[in-house]
């Protein structure tokens, strides 16, 4: 199983990116999956999910209007289109996918983390 993140680089603030999860060895549409980061010296923290179906989504309050997290099942990827990009944005990004609802990801409760990505690190430039 493999979880491959790209699309983070260096953007000015208000700038935006698209960071692309490709997956490969699992069955994609069967698993919600999400996007954590990492910032320097800090946690890891949860930024947004997506379930099954793509039909519901759910974010971390800092993103919630900026960010979008989309799926494509034919495609077995996984999207997050980042606007109006702020210096603590900076982090590397983590995609990951389990079982469960976006909910249960967000709130790490039920089932654990089946699978990670490497990441992919995101700059905002003030």
């Amino acid at each position: 199983v493999q979880l491959q993140a790209s699309g983070g680089g260096l953007v000015q603030a208000g700038g935006s990116l698209r960071l692309s999860c490709a997956a490969s060895g699992l069955t994609f549409s069967s698993y919600t999956v999400g996007w954590f980061r990492q910032a320097p010296g800090k946690e890891r923290e949860f930024v947004a999910a997506i379930s099954q179906s793509g039909g519901i989504s759910v974010y971390v309050d800092s993103v919630r209007g900026r960010f979008t997290i989309s799926r494509d099942n034919a495609k077995n990827t996984m999207y997050l289109q980042m606007n109006s990009l702020k210096p603590e944005d900076t982090a590397v990004y983590y995609c990951a996918a389990r079982m469960g609802s976006p909910a249960e990801m967000k709130l790490n409760i039920g089932s654990h983390i089946n699978y990670w990505g490497k990441g992919t690190q995101v700059t905002v430039s003030s």
